[in-house]
């Protein structure tokens, strides 16, 4: 099966025992990385956003944790966010260009002129970094 086939009841029962663990161990990295995603394939937009702003607090040279915040930004609508967001993933190493291609996440960000300066940081940082 799909990961995003799950069926709804079992989406939901990770979610309660991800928030239990969270709840238990506030600052457990992984559990709310885990729970911050569940939230975004669930469409809790804003659970997911909130989760992410923490993760930022508690990993923040992490660049994955700074492209999945700029990803909900832009699922909410926070344009400007979600580019100083995907900026920071950038500057801390982020430079999956293809997939930023792809992401569903960042679709409404794609006829933004922000989002080809993005692409051209990103393409010009690993051809800078085959260089060295």
């Amino acid at each position: 099966m799909k990961q995003g086939h799950k069926n709804k009841k079992d989406t939901l029962v990770e979610m309660r025992f991800l928030e239990g663990v969270c709840s238990r161990l506030v600052d457990h990295e992984d559990a709310l990385k885990a729970l911050g995603d569940l939230y975004t394939r669930a469409g809790l937009v804003e659970k997911g956003l909130q989760t992410d702003l923490k993760l930022v607090g508690l990993c923040p040279m992490d660049p994955m944790v700074w492209y999945n915040l700029g990803c909900s930004y832009a699922l909410s609508g926070q344009m400007d966010h979600a580019f100083e967001s995907l900026n920071q993933a950038v500057d801390l190493g982020y430079a999956d260009a293809d997939w930023i291609m792809e992401d569903e996440d960042l679709k409404a960000l794609r006829g933004d002129q922000r989002f080809k300066r993005l692409l051209l940081r990103m393409t010009d940082t690993d051809r800078d970094s085959r260089h060295e």
